[in-house]
């Protein structure tokens, strides 16, 4: 992974995939999660000639904290990242926890063509958000409404087992997050991205989940109907980590919104429509 060092005197850690010199995708990882990437998503974007860009948010890997950050401040880190690169157009997305920060990017990071949630959160609206996640998720952000002391101790927990953590482990350490179509998707290159990604957010501890989790149950410091470039969302029915509602609030909200809610698709089965999400993306640029 690479690193630029920001303004306020913060590291951040990013990866550059997909082709070389292309236009630039950034994308936000989920949460917990680091700048490593996906080669499902990075293949796809190699072979229509795009160079994707995977942040480290700050926390996790070799990003330095940024503690009481709120999900805009993604939008300014990502501005000083664009301008390290040289590069000012762009399209961005963001999966699951990712997501939110994308749109914040949609919504205050000039230069910002084009957007997309994927399995993303909605702005919190207290039990109302967590109705239809599965009991670890619910357990979670019913501590992150607590405060970082119950939040820590949590999280301290369920970090145990992470820092080798394999496919079948993730199976059966998140069971009440995975749906049969999720487990069915949980295989191959996927797979070992999938826990490569999750072992690497938790490589230098639990900052980074910690603060992704309690910006996400304050305000995000931006309101949705600021976002005027087009935002593609894509959701499945199945989703028991981001359910479904939350997908349906962000397409109330957002003004310039292309939704996709699939039927029977989970938060990890979506993956295999990254050629369609990636293909409205580069449309709605007009790339």
């Amino acid at each position: 992974m690479e690193s630029i060092v920001l303004a306020d005197g913060r590291r951040l850690t990013y990866s550059v995939n997909g082709a070389s010199d292309g236009r630039v995708l950034i994308w936000h990882h989920g949460t917990p999660g680091c700048g490593l990437g996906y080669r499902v998503i990075d293949d796809v974007a190699a072979e229509r000639g795009l160079r994707v860009v995977w942040p480290s948010r700050p926390g996790y890997a070799g990003s330095t904290r940024h503690e009481g950050r709120s999900v805009v401040d993604a939008a300014d880190d990502v501005r000083q990242l664009l301008d390290a690169l040289g590069t000012d157009g762009f399209i961005v997305g963001g999966s699951s926890g990712g997501g939110p920060h994308s749109l914040a990017c949609a919504a205050r990071t000039a230069g910002c063509q084009a957007a997309a949630s994927v399995v993303g959160i909605a702005p919190w609206r207290g039990q109302e958000s967590m109705n239809g996640m599965g009991d670890d998720n619910v357990a979670e952000f019913t501590a992150a409404m607590q405060g970082p002391d119950a939040l820590r101790s949590y999280l301290s927990e369920a970090v145990m087992g992470m820092h080798e953590l394999t496919a079948s482990a993730f199976k059966e350490a998140f069971s009440s997050l995975l749906p049969d179509v999720d487990r069915r998707a949980l295989t191959g290159e996927f797979a070992e991205d999938i826990t490569a990604d999750l072992r690497g957010a938790v490589s230098t501890g639990i900052d980074g989940w910690l603060d992704d989790d309690l910006a996400f149950v304050e305000p995000w410091g931006f309101d949705l109907d600021e976002i005027e470039v087009p935002v593609t969302l894509w959701h499945g029915t199945a989703d028991q980590m981001s359910p479904i509602a939350e997908a349906r609030v962000l397409a109330a909200a957002i003004p310039v919104i292309h939704p996709h809610i699939i039927d029977g698709e989970g938060h990890l089965s979506i993956y295999t429509r990254t050629g369609e999400m990636i293909d409205e993306m580069i449309a709605l640029a007009g790339w």
